[in-house]
């Protein structure tokens, strides 16, 4: 069918006869991704960061199964480490700033990687993530809807029930305090939801 390649990250899809309908299978389709380098790219040709819609769940869930295995020769925090010094900008800074502000602020804090390249920070549930985009450097507080931000550190994604973000762009910077102070807000909150649970 498929199989991944480890060392180099690559995907191999392997061609399949015709259905006894004639139509092409899921996996003949799947051929066309052949030799995917890396996992961008596989992102990128997936169209998503979760192999197509066209596929069987089965296949879907033996695909991520297998790109879950191929980046598991790297730690969450070496990942991490590398999407940093890849950005190799200002967006790369700020992202370096902002996780050391969150280590600091909680030394016991989990990394995580998820959907196929988000930096995630958890403790006792999800904190927060980092993504950086063009022109920003976005935190998405998980539960950040229920936390106290009296001075406006949330600047964007405010319309939501649940979640709310920090957008920083290039020369901007973040109190620290109030930034380390809602970081422990946060996993206040995972914690009481976690006792209730």
């Amino acid at each position: 069918m498929y199989k991944v390649d480890s060392a180099s990250k690559m995907v191999f899809f392997a061609p399949k006869e015709r259905s006894e309908s004639g139509a092409p299978s899921e996996l003949e389709i799947l051929n066309q991704f052949q030799a995917l380098p890396g996992l961008a790219k596989i992102e990128r040709s997936f169209g998503a960061k979760t192999p197509p819609n066209f596929c069987s769940e089965s296949v879907r869930n033996e695909i991520n199964l297998n790109l879950e295995d191929a980046t598991m020769k790297e730690s969450a925090s070496e990942l991490i480490s590398k999407r940093i010094a890849e950005l190799g900008d200002w967006r790369g800074e700020t992202l370096g700033i902002m996780r050391k502000l969150i280590r600091e602020a909680d030394p016991d804090v989990v990394e995580e990687w998820k959907w196929m390249g988000t930096p995630v920070w958890s403790h006792d549930g999800i904190i927060c993530t980092g993504e950086s985009y063009q022109k920003v450097v976005k935190l998405t507080f998980a539960k950040g809807a229920a936390l106290n931000d009296p001075t406006g550190l949330f600047n964007s994604s405010l319309d939501g029930n649940v979640r709310r973000a920090i957008d920083i762009h290039e020369g901007e910077t973040v109190d620290e305090a109030t930034f380390k102070a809602l970081i422990l807000q946060a996993i206040a909150l995972n914690r009481s939801k976690k006792v209730k649970s």
